[in-house]
């Protein structure tokens, strides 16, 4: 009798809202505007210093991330792109498995979600994703980037911090 007790409080899966979506939304329509922005405001490889260690600048990566592949011949774009809807379906697929009250698990996924989604209009629409943020220190700098690669960034950081930190507190 105590076992059906604890299993009734334990919530089912599948049972994550889908207001949760309204984020990967809002990260899809955040980045399509910076890029627009970026895109009316700036020339391609045009710079503007914002601080000492950050410039917005206006490039064009057909490859993914860190310009990986971007000097193929085209095929790289397809690749990406149909990487991109798989890799959209697996998040669908694993955020509705995830039970009702978690909170990490499911905003990394939409944030993962909304990058992979706001970089795939860019291929589709352009054959190459905008990028707009760079930041640097002296001779060094990280590849330049843009708010989808910012949120799937945040989604995987907290998809990792789950796994190796939180999953352990939940298991018995």
């Amino acid at each position: 009798m105590e076992a059906a007790a604890e299993s009734d409080h334990k919530p089912a899966p599948g049972r994550v809202t889908w207001r949760w979506l309204l984020l990967a939304v809002v990260v899809i329509l955040f980045d399509q505007w910076t890029k627009k922005l970026v895109v009316g405001h700036f020339e391609l490889f045009e710079r503007l210093p914002v601080m000492p260690f950050f410039d917005l600048v206006r490039l064009h990566n057909t490859g993914a991330a860190f310009s990986f592949l971007a000097n193929a011949s085209g095929w790289q774009n397809w690749f990406f792109g149909l990487t991109a809807l798989v890799v959209s379906a697996i998040l669908l697929w694993w955020f509705f498995q995830q039970p009702a009250g978690r909170v990490v698990v499911p905003l990394g996924l939409v944030l993962v979600l909304g990058g992979a989604i706001g970089n795939l209009v860019d291929r589709v629409a352009q054959g190459y994703v905008v990028d707009f943020v760079l930041l640097y220190y002296d001779r060094w700098s990280f590849p330049a980037f843009n708010v989808a690669d910012a949120g799937i960034t945040v989604g995987v950081i907290l998809l990792l911090f789950d796994g190796f930190f939180l999953e352990r507190r939940r298991s018995p």
